[in-house]
C-alpha cells in the first residue's frame, strides 16, 4: 500500500512520527489507519530501517530515520481521517519499489516476499499425488525402475502454505476480524492438510531411492514445520475450551510475529531447491526468524508480568488461563525457530 505525501505528492508508505505512550510498531499501525484506513496485525520487529531527507514546501529538508514494519492488512475502511488528503493505491512489489524515491525504501521493498497463495495446499497437493504412470501404465512401470528424488520440495512448499494460511487465520482471530468460529475451523483445516503433507513426506522417505538431503534431515524439517501448525491448532483449541473472546495487546503482537515467521518460512523453503546458490539469502531469512523469536520471548514475559499484577486483585483464574495462552503462542514461535535451525543445518551440510 502506497500513499501520496501531502507535501510533495510523491509515493510513500504510510508513516509518521513516534507517538507518546505507544510502542513504535503501535504508532506505525495508527499511521496506517489514519493515512490509509488499514487495520490488521503488525509485527513488532521491524524489517529494517532507511534514511531520507524529509522535504518541505518551505524550509530546509531534514534527515529522518524510518523503521519499516511488516503489516498483515485484514481490512481497509470505507472512510478514514486523511482519506481526502492523499491518494492511496495497492501496488505489486516490483511497481511499489519503482514508485518510491528513497533508495533505502526501494531495497526493503525489493527484498520483501509475499507469502504464497493459500490455495496452494488445496490445489497443488492433489496434483502432487497424480502420477504420469496412472495415465500411461507402461511409463509408470518404467519409472518404477528408475532412481527417484521424490516430491520433497513440492511437499515442503505445500506445508509452508498451510503455515501462512494458519497464521493468517490466527491473526484474524486475535484481532477480532470476522467470525471467530470460522477462523478456528480454518486453523483446524490447515492442520489437517499439513498432516496429509507430513504423511506423504514420511512415505516418500521410505519409498524413494534417492533423496535430495539426508533422510533424517528431511524428517526433522517437516516435523518441526508440522509442530508449528499443531501449536496453532492447540491455541485454537484452548480458546475454544476456555471461551476466550478478547485478547490483550501483547497477544496480538505475538500474532503479528507468527504471521511474519510464517511468511519468512514460506520464502525460505523454495530456496532449498538450490542451496548453494541461495545460501546467503537463506542465512538472512533464518537470522530473521531467530531475531523475531527473541522479540516474542520478551513480549511473552511482559504479558505474563502484566497478568500477574492483575492477579493480585483476585483474578487468579484469569491469570492461569492467560498464562497458558501466552505459553501456547510462545511455543508456536519457538517451532519457527526450530525450522530456522533445521534449514541452517541443511545449508551447513550441503551448500
Amino acid at each position: 500500500m502506497l500513499i501520496t505525501s501531502r507535501d510533495t505528492g510523491r509515493w510513500v508508505v504510510p508513516k509518521g512520527n513516534a507517538i507518546r505512550g505507544l510502542a513504535p510498531h503501535e504508532a506505525a499501525a495508527v499511521e496506517a489507519w489514519e493515512e490509509a484506513g488499514l487495520t490488521g496485525a503488525v509485527c513488532p520487529t521491524p524489517l529494517g530501517r532507511y534514511r531520507y531527507l524529509k522535504r518541505r514546501r518551505l524550509g530546509v529538508p531534514r534527515e529522518r530515520t524510518v523503521a519499516l514494519y511488516p503489516y498483515l492488512v485484514l481490512a481497509q475502511a470505507e472512510d478514514w481521517p486523511e482519506r481526502h488528503q492523499r491518494v492511496t493505491r495497492w501496488h505489486d512489489l516490483g511497481r511499489a519499489a519503482a514508485a518510491v524515491d528513497e533508495p533505502g525504501l526501494k531495497l526493503l521493498i525489493t527484498g520483501f516476499r509475499a507469502p504464497p497463495a493459500y490455495a496452494f495446499g488445496t490445489r497443488v497437493l492433489p496434483a502432487m499425488r497424480t502420477r504420469m504412470g496412472s495415465r500411461v501404465p507402461m511409463l509408470g512401470w518404467f519409472q518404477s525402475l528408475m532412481p527417484k528424488q521424490g516430491r520433497f520440495f513440492d511437499q515442503f512448499e505445500a506445508h509452508a502454505a498451510t503455515l501462512t494460511a494458519g497464521a493468517d487465520a490466527l491473526a484474524r482471530l486475535l484481532h477480532g476480524q470476522g467470525d471467530a468460529g470460522a477462523h478456528i475451523a480454518e486453523i483446524v483445516r490447515q492442520e489437517h492438510l499439513a498432516d496429509d503433507v507430513t504423511r506423504d513426506v514420511l512415505q516418500d522417505v521410505r519409498r524413494v531411492f534417492v533423496t535430495p538431503f539426508d533422510r533424517s534431515a528431511i524428517i526433522a524439517l517437516v516435523g518441526v514445520m508440522d509442530d508449528a501448525i499443531d501449536q496453532m491448532n492447540s491455541f485454537a483449541t484452548a480458546i475454544t475450551l476456555y471461551e476466550v473472546h478478547e485478547f490483550a495487546a501483547p497477544m496480538r503482537d505475538m500474532a503479528g510475529i507468527i504471521v511474519e515467521a510464517a511468511r519468512v518460512t514460506a520464502e525460505a523453503v523454495p530456496l532449498l531447491r538450490s542451496l548453494a546458490g541461495n545460501a546467503a539469502r537463506i542465512n538472512e531469512l533464518t537470522a530473521r526468524l531467530i531475531e523475531i523469536e527473541g522479540h516474542a520471548d520478551h513480549i511473552h514475559d511482559e504479558g505474563v508480568k502484566a497478568l500477574f499484577r492483575q492477579a493480585s486483585d483476585g483474578e487468579t483464574m484469569r491469570f492461569i488461563i492467560g498464562r497458558e495462552l501466552y505459553n501456547s503462542l510462545e511455543r508456536i514461535v519457538d517451532r519457527f525457530e526450530d525450522v530456522a535451525n533445521e534449514i541452517q543445518g541443511l545449508v551447513i551440510d550441503h551448500a
